[in-house]
């Protein structure tokens, strides 16, 4: 398969703020050999929900995990508005950048209060146990993702959408002014996958947060996104609006298959993969 030429079909809007983080030319490998990403550039602005989308094994979950500086490049750098992010220690960082990983261990003895406080973490002085604003965050956190009828709850016992809904209100509370989130909605039934897609918009839209998320549905990542960022391969094949980047030549290139795109009557991007069978068509 042909790799595509990196290039947007048009800019997408900006806020005009220098990029709350930047992740320029980064090449990301497992081992020696094993290159994930190539060469990719990513910014996350104030106000913006960046989305990264691909097929798997693109290495959109390695990028984000690297802005995070949880996976450390072989070359290229990340960036805060301030200067290079391996200037900071790590309780540093975590004051200005947080993710919500796909994969995080299930709790056990402690509710779901406490697992939420665990996010104000990074903002307890060293040598007592509380912070001025944690009550405060804690609460907010709880109440925008819907888990305070849950709070005492053991989160050993949750359901695994119920669990997803807690680690996101305990990322809230951390309250940087970054959010990473890979695959927030999964696990999550319609109802919660609307209420967090909805809050994501809300973050960036209302609270200046700079949002970078993974998403494998198309048609979501399409409506979420200010700019939607395509990866292929290891390479950034596409960055810029949604509806100027999910074209049907460049998805059915990447994904391998045929492809049909269009736009609803509200104006959302419609993906139509086409297989073997064709659809049934009602009369």
């Amino acid at each position: 398969m042909t790799l595509i030429e990196s290039a947007p079909a048009s800019a997408p809007p900006t806020t005009g703020a220098p990029a709350a983080l930047r992740g320029e030319h980064l090449r990301l490998a497992y081992g020696r050999d094993a290159v994930v990403v190539a060469d990719a550039s990513v910014d996350l602005r104030a106000g913006e929900v960046t989305v990264l989308a691909g097929p798997n094994g693109s290495g959109k979950s390695t990028l984000l995990r690297a802005l995070a500086r949880l996976h450390t490049p072989q070359s290229g750098t990340v960036a805060l508005p301030d200067g290079d992010a391996r200037a900071l220690d790590a309780r540093a960082f975590a004051r200005r950048v947080t993710l919500l990983s796909q994969h995080r261990p299930v709790p056990g003895g402690v509710t779901v209060r406490e697992v939420v406080q665990y996010g104000r973490h990074p903002h307890r002085p060293r040598w007592r146990g509380t912070d001025d604003d944690g009550p405060r965050a804690v609460a907010w956190a709880m109440a925008v993702t819907g888990v305070v009828g849950m709070a005492d709850r053991p989160a050993d016992e949750l359901s695994g959408g119920e669990l997803q809904r807690v680690w996101l209100a305990g990322s809230l509370a951390q309250d940087t002014r970054v959010l990473l989130l890979d695959e927030p909605t999964n696990h999550l039934d319609l109802r919660y996958q609307v209420e967090v897609l909805d809050l994501v918009r809300d973050l960036a839209q209302e609270h200046g947060v700079a949002v970078g998320v993974v998403l494998h549905d198309l048609e979501q990542a399409a409506r979420l996104a200010d700019r939607l960022v395509l990866l292929h391969r290891g390479a950034v094949v596409g960055d810029g609006r949604p509806r100027d980047v999910l074209t049907a030549a460049t998805l059915s290139e990447v994904y391998g298959l045929r492809v049909e795109v269009s736009l609803d009557v509200h104006g959302d991007v419609r993906i139509h993969p086409v297989g073997r069978r064709p659809r049934a068509r009602t009369p």
